[in-house]
């Protein structure tokens, strides 16, 4: 059977549209088909787990590529239009992904010498053997096909990528150097004699004659470049032109850059140290589009330049108003490559992206967002909405590589633009498959990092990350493990989506010495849904990665400290490693410093801090305080006893230990037969003295308190503590029990914000449920004022306030779950 398989590659992240023709061949229809996808699926279902080994070994000869760069600007639109003429040559849906119509192509006919089998012909021995092995050598190729696609998919250029804006205008070509320029080939010989001419060289070769040798050699075969640059002809060269570098016309100078690019000359070499000074030299005799072209050049060559850079955006500056839409874009790529943003330069770059705007293509749009997410340059409100306005109406007809481009830079800039989110979520699920790894991440970072859960999305990345997991990098586990644990989303197929990263960070388990950071992403993210790989997880607490953590340029203690105090608390029959308790003391004290600055401070704790207190009798009643530090949010602590009457508990507070010491009660007769027999009905001192401080102060029946004894009893910290042997963490006596017996119920009221939240939903976050969760399990029930009804009642009057949280505190279903 003769099979052509025509592929058009999108570079990085854009879509891939695949299909196949086959030469007309007899064949059994119907039957044949159903019977073919039954035999497929197995084979399928086994394919990208071992896929590496498998692709250097096969390299099926009818298989050919047609690169097509500027196929990667055409519309979405058209991309799909042209897979669906070819759906049916592909036998498959054009959103199922490359490598499908391979995997269905070698079954879709049988052979034309294949005669229909007689009724009553006699059984042939060898025939079902010498059948089922070509089935087995077709399946083979087929998956070899499948995984090859797959691999091309996956590659992905991180210096040729971000270029691919550079083919949509012929503008491009006097300020970049294009790499796709057809170029003659010079014979072999004709570089060998120009070698060996200048091995016996004396000097005296003029400018014009060295740099076309340069060109010259440059053009011979690229088996040849490597061997070229260690030649001692070639080492001659390079001196008399860097020896006789200012005779040189800036054309001739750009001309050598140009060939030291194509002939891959090391970015140390000494002709390009001997360039780079020229060229500083000569910045303000040049055009713009000469230094624009020659960074460019310096991009190519992976040569770092700040001192030629930092004179080119000097230049730019004082030549802005003359600055064309190609150069300005062409400028942008270069100062996000370079990874520097000039400081002068952000108010006439936003100016600017809003004058061309409409102007740009949408391969632009997306180079400049990530010139400005490379440079970590900061935008304006203003001007990202109005980049993400146009997106949103233009998605279709973009390539994927060039919308993730500007997702990465609403990510940075923090910007919840809805429109945008919304169409995303109706255009990127079905393209999900056809994405590469590394897009996949980004958009499902986007989504977490805004806090944005669709789940369409989130669902097709979850069906499509399983077969894709062996590409991922240690850094793209990890952030989807992030994700999904940040938005608290368990998909369909969690089981195989967890167990599958799971596996692949464990794979990649020797590159998070270098990245511990990643490591820790991952685990936290698995946390959130409560998950906890035993393996992993004692690998980031023993003391070596600890230590590595220390000395990384990120702060990653308090992530940490998170992990292990919800193994302590979640896993308690884990057995490995432990982190030491003075880092417990010292990341406890960090928590608890930051929250008296930033977090017990907030209006909306404060207020309802002090109306609580007012609720309940005094502050003896409430702690505003983090019962659990490692989860960053703080709590208001409320005992109540089994008869719903509130106990006092944090007499440790230095207000309530003056106000209690205040108290003057007489000893009547009245008195002392309550000590001896017994609580009555009457008020306690406590109660009295409170009356007496607060008059007219508005109160119900819940401002009673409990019984005398039980004060003393009951000013036990509910704080975990760390066995100092082990590390452990243990759970502290309960405040509510005496004599072991349950005498009431722990309330952990938490005041919650938008944050708290993901975007426009009631759908917690991961860290917040992680923390709500591990609160229940310590025997403590959560009461949450939610900050869609509690910041509308703090501009309300007080007596609405009071009787809210009086609802709230003792609500009687609050005590069925007591004990």
């Amino acid at each position: 059977m003769a099979t052509v398989l025509i592929c058009r590659r999108f570079p990085r992240l854009s879509r891939v549209t695949a299909f196949s023709t086959t030469a007309k061949c007899k064949a059994e229809s119907g039957s044949s088909k159903s019977k073919q996808k039954k035999e497929e699926n197995p084979e399928m279902a086994n394919t990208g787990t071992e896929s590496a080994a498998t692709i250097q070994l096969l390299n099926p000869l009818d298989y050919r590529v047609l690169y097509n760069p500027s196929a990667y600007a055409k519309s979405r639109a058209a991309s799909q239009q042209h897979a669906a003429r070819s759906s049916g040559q592909a036998l498959g849906d054009a959103f199922t992904g490359p490598g499908t119509s391979q995997v269905q192509h070698p079954f879709g006919t049988v052979p034309s010498q294949a005669s229909p089998p007689l009724r009553n012909a006699p059984p042939k021995p060898r025939s079902k053997p010498l059948l089922a092995q070509t089935i087995s050598a077709r399946l083979s190729a087929a998956q070899a096909e499948e995984e090859a696609e797959n691999e091309k998919m996956e590659m992905h250029d991180s210096k040729e990528d971000p270029r691919v804006f550079q083919r949509g205008r012929p503008e491009y070509r006097s300020l970049s150097y294009d790499k796709f320029e057809p170029i003659e080939t010079l014979p072999a010989e004709e570089g060998d004699s120009i070698l060996h001419g200048m091995a016996g060289c004396k000097g005296g070769w003029s400018p014009g004659t060295i740099t076309d040798y340069f060109r010259k050699l440059s053009r011979l075969p690229v088996e040849r470049h490597a061997a070229l640059v260690s030649k001692p002809g070639f080492n001659n060269l390079c001196y008399e032109a860097a020896k006789n570098i200012r005779l040189f016309s800036t054309s001739d100078l750009i001309d050598i850059l140009k060939s030291c690019i194509r002939l891959v000359v090391p970015p140390t070499h000494p002709l390009l140290n001997a360039c780079e000074d020229e060229f500083c030299r000569r910045v303000w005799d040049m055009t713009l589009d000469q230094l624009l072209l020659v960074a460019d050049c310096w991009r190519c060559l992976e040569r770092s330049v700040p001192s030629y850079l930092s004179i080119l955006f000097s230049y730019a500056n004082m030549h802005w108003k003359d600055l064309a839409l190609p150069q300005f874009v062409q400028l942008v790529y270069i100062i996000g490559e370079g990874r520097r943003s000039p400081a002068d330069l952000t108010q006439k770059v936003e100016s600017t992206i809003l004058k061309y705007l409409d102007s740009f293509t949408l391969e632009e749009v997306g180079a400049i967002c990530l010139g400005l997410f490379k440079s970590l340059s900061g935008i304006s409100d203003h001007v990202m909405k109005k980049i993400a306005d146009r997106v949103s109406l233009q998605m279709e007809d973009m390539s994927t590589y060039a919308l993730v481009n500007v997702l990465k830079m609403l990510r940075y800039a923090r910007m919840d633009h809805l429109p945008l989110l919304k169409e995303l979520g109706k255009v990127i699920p079905t393209q999900i498959p056809t994405i590469n790894i590394q897009g996949i991440m980004h958009i499902t970072l986007t989504c977490s990092s805004l806090h944005y859960f669709d789940e369409g999305i989130m669902a097709a990345v979850a069906m499509s990350l399983p077969s894709k997991v062996t590409y991922c990098r240690s850094k793209d586990a990890a952030k989807f493990l992030w994700s999904f644990g940040c938005l608290d989303y368990e998909p369909p197929n969690e089981e195989e989506f967890y167990s599958s990263l799971i596996k692949q960070m464990e794979r990649k388990l020797h590159e998070f010495a270098k990245f511990p950071e990643h490591l820790l992403t991952g685990l936290l993210g698995l946390a959130f849904v409560r998950r906890f790989p035993e393996k992993l997880i004692d690998y980031a607490l023993r003391d070596k990665f600890v230590q590595k953590i220390r000395g990384s340029k990120y702060e990653l203690r308090k992530d940490l400290f998170t992990l292990s105090r919800s193994v302590d608390i979640e896993c308690p029959s884990y057995q490995g490693s432990r982190l030491p308790p003075q880092l417990y003391e010292e990341m406890t004290e960090t928590a608890l410093n930051y929250a008296k600055q930033e977090i017990y401070v907030r209006p909306e704790i404060v207020e309802a801090t002090s109306l609580l207190e007012s609720v309940l009798g005094g502050p003896e009643y409430v702690k505003n305080h983090m019962i659990l530090p490692h989860t960053r949010s703080s709590d208001l602590e409320v005992h109540l006893a089994m008869d719903g009457h509130p106990i006092p508990f944090n007499l440790k507070d230095p207000v309530a230990d003056k106000k209690l010491k205040d108290i003057g009660v007489s000893l009547t007769d009245d008195l002392m037969t309550q000590l001896i027999k017994g609580r009555c009905n009457s008020q306690s001192p406590v109660e009295v003295e409170n009356e007496a401080r607060t008059p007219g102060q508005e109160r119900g029946e819940e401002a009673r308190t409990p019984r005398t004894g039980d004060r003393a009893a009951l000013s036990a910290d509910a704080r975990l503590q760390v066995d100092p042997k082990s590390g452990r963490c243990l759970e502290a006596p309960a405040t509510l029990t005496l004599n072991q017996q349950p005498r009431g119920v722990k309330l952990a009221i938490q005041v919650s914000n938008r944050n708290h939240y993901c975007y426009c939903s009631k759908r917690l976050l991961g860290l917040h449920s992680l923390k709500r969760r591990q609160l229940r399990q310590l025997g403590y029930v959560v009461v949450e004022l939610p900050f869609w009804e509690w910041f509308p009642l703090l501009k309300r009057t007080r007596s609405e306030k009071l009787s809210y949280l009086h609802y709230k505190v003792f609500n009687p279903a609050l005590l069925s779950r007591a004990g």
